[in-house]
């Protein structure tokens, strides 16, 4: 095989597994799984779609071994009883089938599992809850601890029956094993606490029985925080020293970082650089001269071949990269890298929808996450020509769904670039990986030769008719809402307050070093996500950073990795929170706010920002509307031209065109249903 990538595509070989490459899927909790504790159609398919997509070593999401008390969410898939083999047989015989080497992870959730889901009392090391507002558990007896040793050995030995290639055992992220090893938990003074030999007696007690149900040959793989990054927890050089009293029944390390409460530096926040955490695999590969796998943001196949080349790690591990895109590995291999739909690492769909509500996971980049591009099979019945107005993301999507089931797509974009705010947001610092989601929506679309794109062109409805539409698709956009509070409109026009896009146009343009920030005093209007990217650019260049919201909490609506972030940054700059405060008055050099006590306060800034939410901007909407009402033509608001909104329901909204075509009679969905 000629690859630009060598150590990529080297197979790796672990007792008896053999893995056809250096890619892994790792394990990622999806909700996709049935109340039962079984394993779902759409789970069948969504592992089966990245398997397709030549990853080499998938390892299943976290099974619970004892439940309910070791449960993780509600949908939480099971393998604490033989029932649940069957459908694991199929999932494996499945990937199997198409390449893939398969493992899965077993795991007690400990006191991170929730009482109110499981109903009954959450137990642990000790009574320290795993992060705010969570269960405080109950500390586990001897006869607990012996009998859940006991259900970790029988897991693993029906996953060595079911034919999985291996078993992997989390010993991180603020799970059962992680809350003995860890000293931020472990508080117990028998021979469970204390020590380290005593810390890690709970987890050795497991790997031994594991090793004892599944014999010398059977991998076992041990997933560790190799850095917790919380005050009184472990260090790299803590694990180091602890991992000596595991290491003799692990046959690879799955090198991992944090606890709930750094939950920004285990699911990576977007300013994390590609393969930021290798240096804690090579750590542990130097010492205990075991394989490692290493996850950390990689996107690049470029830093994942120099990584892999150094010997630091030898399988790199991908969660959101393969929810974002099940080819990564085949578009790589084939010299596709252009077309790489690049994670952006929101944690939006991913991280925000299943720890945050509860919801199954989605992608902001990826609208099909467990159903794939299955509707590329299809092909229009009859000629159907699109007009889409706005090459932002959500139309762009749009544009190229419709052009890639066969319709004419005509994109009109009065702006000389495309990918609307997405682009501009990401001239921001910490948000430049969002240009990559763009970047491949343009290399799409310059692929499909009946979807055609003008720059520089403002659409007007005698261009749009000219086009003969069957579908006008308004992708508009949105603009910063302006409430009609006193002065606030005049300030904004006499620049004395900004905007989002002043602040990103006064960046571009040099008028934001890191001297001229220090020692100002930056006020920011609203807690949203808006106004926490203008926290996020000042406070570290020692500005005086103040942000205010009507909420009850900051950021209270955002992701939980942001949330994490966000604390560690306002935490660590000194930044004040206002909740609960309303703007009442926009002066020249002051916000006059009402505080939750009814008091009138002013807080005077150098720098003012207006970061109180986006608006729908529909300049030729109601034109559309009133053109076409009388015609078979079918006018489709989608994205922020509907309402502000985040950038994945706009690149659902563009997916969901096939809705509009099944609508009009042009495309039978039926068929791939």
């Amino acid at each position: 095989m000629k690859t630009n990538y060598p150590k990529i595509f080297e197979p790796l070989t672990v007792k008896r597994m053999t893995i056809r490459n250096r890619i892994a899927m790792t394990p990622m909790g999806s909700n996709y799984g049935e109340t039962s504790g079984e394993m779902s159609n759409r789970h069948m398919n969504y592992y089966s779609l990245r398997a397709k997509g030549g990853v080499g070593l998938i390892i299943v999401e976290n099974a619970n071994v004892e439940y309910p008390v070791g449960s993780n969410g509600t949908s939480q898939i099971r393998i604490d009883h033989d029932s649940f083999m069957p459908r694991y047989y199929q999932l494996v015989e499945n990937l199997h089938k198409n390449g893939a080497t398969v493992a899965i992870q077993i795991n007690h959730a400990g006191a991170s599992a929730s009482s109110a889901r499981t109903e009954v009392a959450t137990v642990s090391s000790s009574n320290i809850p795993t992060k705010v507002g969570g269960d405080i558990p109950r500390p586990m007896t001897k006869e607990e601890i012996l009998t859940t040793v006991r259900k970790y050995g029988e897991a693993a030995k029906r996953a060595q029956a079911i034919g999985f290639d291996a078993v992997e055992v989390h010993c991180g992220h603020s799970y059962l094993m992680s809350q003995f090893i860890s000293p931020y938990y472990n508080k117990r003074t028998d021979e469970f606490g204390g020590t380290v030999e005593n810390r890690l007696r709970f987890p050795r007690m497991v790997l031994e029985e594991i090793r004892r149900q599944v014999g010398p040959w059977f991998p076992i793989i041990v997933r560790i925080s190799a850095e917790e990054r919380v005050l009184g927890g472990n260090t790299l050089e803590d694990t180091l020293e602890y991992l000596q009293y595991i290491d003799e029944f692990v046959d690879m390390y799955d090198v991992s970082c944090a606890l709930n409460p750094s939950l920004q530096y285990q699911i990576d926040s977007n300013y994390m650089p590609d393969g930021w955490r290798s240096y804690q695999a090579k750590a542990v590969k130097e010492k205990y001269g075991k394989p490692v796998i290493n996850a950390g943001n990689y996107r690049d196949p470029k830093v994942v071949e120099q990584i892999l080349a150094s010997g630091d790690v030898d399988i790199v591990g991908m969660g959101r990269g393969l929810i974002a895109d099940p080819n990564w590995v085949i578009k790589v291999q084939n010299g596709e890298e252009e077309m790489l739909r690049k994670c952006i690492s929101c944690n939006v769909g991913c991280a925000g929808n299943r720890i945050g509500v509860n919801r199954p996971i989605r992608c902001t980049v990826n609208p099909a996450v467990p159903e794939g591009d299955i509707y590329k099979k299809l092909k229009v019945k009859k000629n159907c020509n699109v007009v889409v107005v706005g090459a932002g993301t959500a139309g762009l999507e749009a544009a190229c769904t419709a052009a890639e089931v066969g319709c004419n797509v005509f994109v009109l974009e009065k702006k000389d670039h495309i990918g609307g705010l997405s682009t501009f947001i990401s001239d921001l610092p910490s948000k430049t990986r969002m240009k990559d989601f763009p970047k491949y929506l343009e290399k799409r679309a310059e692929k499909l030769p009946n979807l055609y794109l003008f720059l520089n062109t403002e659409a007007t409805i005698e261009k749009i008719k000219a086009y003969k539409p069957d579908i006008v698709v308004n992708a508009t956009g949105s603009v910063p809402l302006v409430p009609p509070i006193p002065g606030l409109r005049e300030n904004i026009e006499a620049g004395n307050v900004a905007t989002i896009f002043d602040m990103i146009n006064n960046l571009n343009a040099g008028k934001y070093p890191d001297d001229f920030c220090k020692g100002k005093k930056v006020v920011v209007m609203g807690g949203g996500s808006v106004g926490l990217d203008v926290i996020e650019y000042f406070a570290p260049r020692g500005a005086q950073c103040s942000i205010v919201d009507m909420l009850p909490e900051i950021g209270m609506i955002a992701d939980p990795i942001t949330k994490c972030s966000m604390r560690e940054t306002h935490d660590k700059y000194g930044v004040k929170e206002y909740v609960n405060t309303a703007l009442q008055e926009v002066k020249e050099n002051a916000f006059v706010v009402k505080t939750p006590d009814g008091e009138i306060k002013e807080l005077e800034f150098d720098l003012g920002f207006n970061c109180l939410g986006m608006r729908a901007n529909n300049p030729i909407l109601p034109a559309l509307e009133e053109t076409f009402a009388d015609t078979d033509t079918f006018i489709y608001p989608i994205g922020d031209s509907i309402r502000a909104r985040r950038i994945m329901e706009g690149t659902m909204d563009g997916r969901a065109i096939l809705n509009v075509l099944e609508f009009k009679g042009l495309l039978d969905l039926d068929e791939i249903k």
